[in-house]
């Protein structure tokens, strides 16, 4: 099996392949890849069902052992397609707080950081082309 990137590749049934297309994608694409859902509230007001993660959204986690909990973005790792969450961090024997990796599909998106004009303009074209 290669090891390389396909372009031309539209989807398979087998996950094998899925997950191979997905760790050999190049990072721009990888990047999109990093989407969560967004908000009732927000889907309406933007008429989009997610966006890609930034730092500095506020996010609500869906699963695992900080269900409920909503805390903003802190780095985002487009290499391993995982989004570090400030109040989802683990304590070690030693008592030092690591933070948790979480994948982005186990986030809702609650605010969106507005902070770049790019991001805006893009959000708010959203609308108008669909």
């Amino acid at each position: 099996m290669k090891h390389e990137f396909s372009r031309s590749w539209v989807s398979s049934s087998s996950p094998k392949k899925q997950r191979k297309y997905r760790m050999n994608a190049p990072l721009h694409i990888k990047r999109r890849m990093l989407s969560a859902h967004l908000s009732k509230e927000l889907r309406k007001q933007y008429k989009t069902r997610n966006l890609p993660l930034r730092k500095g959204d506020t996010v609500l986690i869906m699963r695992g052992k900080f269900k409920g909990s909503e805390g903003k973005v802190d780095k985002i790792y487009t290499k391993q397609m995982m989004v570090s969450v400030d109040s989802a961090k683990n304590t070690t024997k030693k008592g030092n707080k690591v933070p948790l990796k979480l994948r982005p599909s186990l986030l809702l998106i609650k605010d969106i950081n507005l902070s770049d004009n790019k991001r805006l303009e893009k959000i708010n074209s959203y609308g108008k082309t669909r």
